[in-house]
This record gives structure tokens, sequence and C-alpha cells, in this order.
């Protein structure tokens, strides 16, 4: 009467409950996002009614130098706060699993401090310390954003340590240990086989500093100087007065282009893993 069968991890994506709960889900995360691409288009300076289908507001939103600055701004902070942060997980990551030292509990302790601590806090504290050494706040572009790209480099790189981490977990060191007993040097040995291995993990971990350093506000907001606008304060500056496609414009705009940057390079791990099987 109570002898059941017992049901494998992957048959419940064929059940229509968990079919119809994963749906409901996304469907909670992102129709907001699905309701801001809509309304960019109407036809009407409110988002309350909609009125029409126009082009305007795309055009304006382009024609908007002071939106175009801030977004290119963000892609720059957001790009070079990624490579830093890319080098600085990874090498901390096969650091913290690779040796034993000292205090190496109070190192990991330490470095998981950006990712426990209110972003509010953080920025209170990069608005102090980079006003007690006087960092200059006029040098040209792109100079003048090195205040925020330090600023997000530093609570970016403990999330690229944190997936690379998790990574390594599954790694076997025979296999690096048998590429050495086969005349690999150290390098060697790194590059061709623990890369290889890391490879999804740096490619989740870029797309996730990316992301956190291209959405920031609240630490930005704190590290930005007069003529360091980025795009998540030129928006919260624009929407204080009212929502206007304009702004639904331009942030569709860095959606579509984030989609894609994230579709390249998932596509590129896809080719290089089958290229690599083979």
């Amino acid at each position: 009467m109570f002898n059941r069968t017992a049901i494998a991890p992957l048959e419940y994506t064929r059940k229509l409950w968990m079919r119809s709960w994963v749906g409901l889900t996304m469907l909670f995360l992102y129709a907001p996002l699905i309701v801001l691409m809509i309304f960019s288009f109407n036809d009407s300076k409110r988002n309350v009614v909609w009125k029409g289908f126009t082009l305007k507001y795309y055009e304006k939103a382009l024609n908007n130098d002071g939106l175009v600055e801030a977004m290119v701004n963000s892609l720059t902070i957001a790009f070079l706060a990624t490579i830093v942060s890319l080098v600085i997980g990874a090498l901390a990551a096969v650091m913290l699993w690779r040796f034993r030292f000292p205090f190496k509990g109070l190192v990991e302790g330490t470095m998981s401090l950006p990712i426990i601590v209110p972003e509010i806090c953080l920025g209170v504290a990069f608005l102090i310390f980079f006003a007690k050494i006087d960092w200059p706040t006029d040098l040209p572009w792109p100079l003048n954003l090195s205040a925020i790209t330090i600023a997000h480099i530093t609570f970016c790189f403990p999330f690229v340590a944190m997936v690379v981490r998790a990574r390594l977990a599954s790694f076997n060191k025979e296999e690096e240990e048998a590429a050495k007993d086969l005349g690999a040097t150290e390098w060697q040995a790194f590059r061709d086989v623990l890369l290889p291995h890391l490879k999804p993990s740096l490619v989740a971990g870029a797309l996730l500093a990316f992301t956190l350093s291209l959405d920031d506000f609240v630490i930005t907001f704190f590290t930005s100087g007069p003529d360091t606008i980025t795009f998540p304060v030129k928006v919260y500056s624009m929407v204080r007065f009212s929502v206007t496609p304009e702004v639904n414009a331009a942030s569709t705009i860095l959606i579509i282009l984030t989609v894609v940057l994230t579709f390249i390079a998932l596509r590129y791990q896809g080719v290089k893993g089958i290229s690599d099987a083979h």
C-alpha cells in the first residue's frame, strides 16, 4: 500500500505542478522587465496609459548626450572591473584551494566581507577613504573613473573567487600531478590542465562581476565625482521627477546589450567546450 516508486530528480521536470511553479517564478522575475520594455514604445510622456506605438523615445535617448555618456561610463567601469576582478578572484581562489598558511581562515573571512557587509556601509567607507587620501577628481577620462573602478573591483572579485573556488572542489589533483610526471612545468600544468577545468567558472564569474558592476548604484553614488555620472545614477536622477518612456528606452537598450554580451560569452564557452571535447 505504501510502496511507491522513487522518482528520479530529472523526472520532476515532467510534472505539471513543477512546470507551473517554474513558469510562475519566471513570470514573477521577468514581468517588470517585460512591462518596462513594452512601455518604452509608448507614445505618451507618462507610463500610466498606453496611447500608441512609437520609436521617438529611443531616438531621444540616443541623442541625449548626458545619458549616452553615463552609459559609456558604466560600460567602461564594468569592463575594467570585470577584467581585474577575474584575475584577482581566480588567483585568490587557487591560492586558498592549493596552499596552507597561518591565518588562512581569517583571510577567507576577510575576503567574504564585501559580500556580507551592506553596500551603504561600503559606500561610506570608500567615501571616507578616498577623501582621506585626497584622491584626485579632475583627471581626464577614463582616469576620472578610477575611484569607482577600484571600489567595484573590491566588491566584485570576492564573488569571482567564490565561483572559482566552488569549481575547484571538483578538480582531481592527480591530473595535475600526472602532467608534472610527464615533464610539464608548474605553468604548463596550470595552463593546460587546471585552467581548462576552470573555464566555466571563469565565464560565470566574469558575467556575475560585469552584472554587479553595471547594476551598482549605492557604492557608485558615494564614490562618483561631479563629472563621473554612471547610468544607474543618471537614471535615478531622471526618475526623481517622473518615469518617462525615455528612461524605459535607455534601460531597454542596456538590457538588450547585457543579454547579447551574455549570449556571446555563453556561446563562446559552448563552442570552446565542443572543440576541446573533439
